[in-house]
């Protein structure tokens, strides 16, 4: 590249160029050589394509460590299905200084991960990380202890705000750039399922029923109420001062939702599109103590109106494969759910893009790579953007 004659052009002919190209092609021209790679990642070249709209990604997370397994431990790379391409793709983390690399979640262009200090002969020094796998770019947030890293739940949105749920104890970060966690008590009837970020509120599924049924309920609260007079509890370094305030959570629930809850078996949340909530489970065939499903089903509450409408249902011919397996991991967002079970293979793919059409697709994905453990598949929705760190 040095007697390119690329080289004799102005930079701000060069941006214009690379501008215009859509962000797939971009990515791939910072591959060509290193010029290309530092002028497409620099500030002034990402802030010009700051709006440009993010590519839609399917990304795994690795499968979960076992004693007997060792082929199951996480990588360096952050596998990915492009359902437009229809295509398996992969980011390389290995400009991150840490082992056993784990992303749990994305917002924003941004992955979100669990990683061992490289300077550590042990590895129970979890640190929580954000970096932009395009731009290369990562930073530390403030230090956790390892064990929020086996037992919490990793919950991330577009304003950089973070939090990490347990059962009883919950940490918020109300940006990538704040210094310490605010801590307070969940004070929840039982451990948090599948909990997301939906604007100024956090939602989760929780277990209110009694060890012979169970019984779900949707829990929220309020982002804005954990920054109030009342919680100026700090968590910095395993020393935690938790706020007195019990009453953040909130059992949200309508008279006209009565049988929501009792059709659907093991529910879980995904975020859907806008100010939209999906939630997904088995679509029971009776109400006895036990009962078969008959299907799985996505419904979509309309936050705005808390009206729930039937998003999707998956075909008969699909769901065989799924009706014979205990467990079943769904994830995704937006338009798009996947779905995962032992034994199968492959992944189910629920897609909703055409939606003012009413057109709604149900396929398969082939060649899922990784596997081992227990052969379940778990991820979450990544949109990859060219974007600095704040």
């Amino acid at each position: 590249m040095d007697d390119s004659p690329m080289n004799s052009l102005p930079q701000d002919t060069l941006h214009q160029i690379f501008s215009s190209l859509p962000l797939r092609q971009i990515a791939v021209c910072r591959s060509v050589c290193r010029f290309l790679d530092q002028m497409l990642t620099s500030s002034s070249f990402t802030s010009l394509i700051s709006d440009r709209p993010p590519l839609r990604l399917l990304a795994l997370r690795p499968p979960h460590l076992h004693r007997h397994h060792p082929a199951t431990a996480p990588t360096s790379f952050l596998n990915v299905y492009d359902p437009d391409q229809t295509q398996w793709l992969r980011f390389d983390l290995s400009f991150l200084p840490f082992r056993s690399l784990h992303p749990v979640a994305s917002a924003s262009g941004l992955v979100y991960l669990w990683g061992d200090s490289a300077s550590s002969a042990e590895s129970n020094n979890k640190a929580l990380v954000v970096c932009n796998p395009l731009t290369r770019r990562f930073k530390v947030l403030p230090q956790l202890g390892s064990a929020w890293s086996r037992h919490g739940a990793v919950v991330v949105d577009s304003s950089n705000r973070v939090m990490v749920l347990t059962e009883l104890v919950a940490l918020y970060l109300s940006s990538t750039i704040a210094s310490s966690w605010l801590t307070f008590s969940s004070n929840l009837p039982s451990k948090p399922r599948s909990p997301i970020l939906v604007s100024d509120s956090v939602f989760a599924l929780c277990d209110v029923g009694s060890p012979w049924r169970s019984q779900w309920k949707l829990f929220t609260c309020k982002i804005s109420n954990l920054s109030g007079p009342n919680n100026t509890g700090n968590y910095s370094n395993g020393s935690t001062s938790m706020s007195t305030n019990h009453n953040k959570w909130v059992c949200l629930e309508k008279h006209e939702w009565a049988d929501i809850f009792d059709i659907m078996k093991r529910p879980r949340l995904v975020r859907g599109s806008g100010q939209k909530l999906l939630m997904v489970g088995g679509l029971k065939s009776t109400f006895s103590l036990n009962p078969s499903c008959s299907t799985i089903l996505i419904l979509r509450l309309d936050l705005e109106r808390l009206e729930w409408e039937e998003a999707g249902r998956m075909p008969m011919e699909m769901y065989r494969c799924f009706q014979e397996s205990s467990k079943l991991k769904v994830f995704g967002g937006g338009d798009r759910v996947c779905f995962s079970a032992k034994r199968v293979g492959k992944l189910a793919l629920w897609d909703d893009c055409d939606a003012d059409s009413g057109r709604v697709v149900w396929r398969w994905i082939d060649g899922v790579p990784g596997g081992g453990g227990d052969g379940l598949s778990r991820g979450f929705l990544f949109e990859p953007k060219l974007i600095d760190l704040v």
